[in-house]
C-alpha cells in the first residue's frame, strides 16, 4: 500500500500519526565513526608533479549512530558534509580514522568484502535526475542492485519484487516501464529512494535529499523518510543546509564548520539553547514565518570570509570570524566536549547557551 498516496504524490493523511508513532532510536549502534580525517593533496608541475598541501575537507570528525536514529549534519557549503558522506560510503578512503559499520572496520576490506558489507549502506544523493540513468526505465533502475547482489532477491521474482517497492515509496507499480523523464521531481526523488531500498540497508546517507525539491514535495518526502524508518528501524545520517528539515527530522543534530564538528546534541538543544557561536549564527538567518516574532530574535552578522580549507586558522579556525575571540582561541584548539556553561558537546572555550530565537512576543496580549 502506497505510503503517501497514490503515484500522484499526494501527502498522506496518516503524516501526523506517523511522526507520533515513530519509535524511540535503540542503544544499538550500528554505524562508529571515530576521529575520521580526509586529506585532499594540493599538486605543483605538469610533468614533475610535488605536493604542496593538503585541502583538509574532513578533519577529525566523531560520532555514533543507532538504529532508528537520524543524525543531521548541517553547515555551510563546504564545510565538509557531502565528503563526509562519501567516507561513510566508502567511496572515499580516509586518510585517517576509523569507520565501523555493524562492528566491522570498512577501510582495508577487499573488493568482494566491501561489496557484501555495503549493502548495510545505501545513500540517497541531492539531485534525483542526474542520479537516474535516463536511459533506463525505472524497473531496471530500482532493480539494478539484484545484478550485483542476486542472493538480496527473496522470492525469485524481480519485477514483482521492484513493484512491491515502487508501491512502498508512494509511486504506482503500473508506471515500472516508464523513464525518468516521465515523472516530476518528487516522483524521482521517490525512485531514488526505492533504489536505496532495494537490498534492505540498515543506514541510508541522505545527501541533500530534499534541497532540489519544493517545499510542498519536501514536506512529502520528509514524511516518507520518517514512515520508512518507523516501519523498519532504519538509521539516518541527514545531511542539509536547511536548519527547518533538519530540525523536523533529526534527532541529533551534528554542525560542522571547515572540516570539524563544532557542536553536537539533541534537536532541542542545538535549535533552543545553541551554544557554540557559529551555530548561534546559523541559526540567527533562518527565516521566521511568523510575523509576530519580528524584531524578537538576534540578528548575528558574522564579518569576514570563510578561511581556506588548505590553510586553516590555528586554533579555532572560527575565531576570525567569531566575536568572542581571545588569544587562547589561537593558541589552542578547542575539543568537542561538554563545557561548565554548556549541557551537550561544543568545541568552544567560551561556550555558553544563547537564546536566539525568542519564542514568546512580549508585546502580544496574553
Amino acid at each position: 500500500m502506497p505510503l503517501l498516496g497514490g503515484g500522484h504524490g499526494q501527502v498522506s493523511t496518516h503524516a501526523a500519526e506517523v511522526q507520533d508513532a515513530t519509535p524511540a532510536p535503540s542503544d544499538e549502534v550500528v554505524l562508529e565513526v571515530r576521529d575520521v580525517k580526509k586529506y585532499f593533496p594540493l599538486t605543483q608541475g605538469i610533468v614533475f608533479k610535488r605536493t604542496i598541501g593538503h585541502v583538509k575537507a574532513v578533519d577529525g570528525v566523531s560520532f555514533d549512530l543507532r538504529k532508528g536514529e537520524t543524525l543531521g549534519v548541517v553547515g555551510e557549503s563546504g564545510c565538509g558534509k557531502s565528503t563526509l558522506g562519501r567516507l561513510l560510503m566508502g567511496l572515499e578512503t580516509p586518510t585517517d580514522g576509523s569507520i565501523k559499520l555493524l562492528g566491522r572496520e570498512m577501510a582495508g576490506l577487499k573488493q568482494k568484502e566491501m561489496r557484501k558489507l555495503r549493502r548495510d549502506i545505501q545513500i540517497v544523493l541531492q539531485d534525483p535526475y542526474s542520479s537516474l540513468d535516463p536511459r533506463m526505465t525505472v524497473g531496471d533502475i530500482v532493480g539494478e542492485p539484484y545484478d550485483l547482489h542476486p542472493d538480496a532477491l527473496e522470492g525469485g521474482d524481480r519485477r514483482k519484487t521492484v513493484m512491491d517497492l515502487l508501491d512502498l515509496v508512494g509511486l504506482n507499480p503500473d508506471h515500472i516501464n516508464r523513464y525518468p523523464h516521465q515523472f516530476s521531481g518528487g516522483q524521482r526523488q521517490r525512485i531514488g529512494i526505492a533504489r536505496a531500498l532495494t537490498l534492505r540497508p540498515r543506514v541510508l546517507v541522505c545527501d541533500e535529499p530534499v534541497s532540489a525539491l519544493d517545499v510542498s514535495v519536501q514536506a512529502q518526502v520528509v514524511n516518507l523518510f520518517e514512515r520508512l524508518q518507523s516501519e523498519f528501524g532504519l538509521a539516518y545520517v541527514f545531511i542539509a543546509h536547511d536548519l527547518s528539515v533538519v530540525r523536523h527530522i533529526s534527532d541529533r543534530v551534528m554542525v560542522m564548520y571547515l572540516g570539524k564538528a563544532v557542536e553536537l546534541g539533541n534537536e532541542d538543544e542545538i535549535y533552543s539553547g545553541p551554544t557554540h557561536p557559529y551555530t548561534q549564527a546559523l541559526l540567527s538567518a533562518v527565516p521566521l514565518p511568523d510575523p509576530r516574532l519580528k524584531g524578537r530574535r538576534d540578528h548575528i552578522i558574522l564579518q569576514g570570509d570563510v578561511p581556506s580549507p588548505a590553510n586553516p586558522p590555528s586554533g579555532c579556525r572560527f575565531r576570525t570570524r567569531c566575536w568572542q575571540a581571545e588569544d587562547v582561541c589561537a593558541e589552542e584548539e578547542p575539543l568537542l566536549q561538554i563545557r561548565d556553561r554548556s549541557a551537550h558537546l561544543s568545541a568552544c572555550h567560551f561556550a555558553a547557551e544563547r537564546d536566539v530565537i525568542h519564542a514568546v512576543d512580549e508585546g502580544q496580549d496574553a
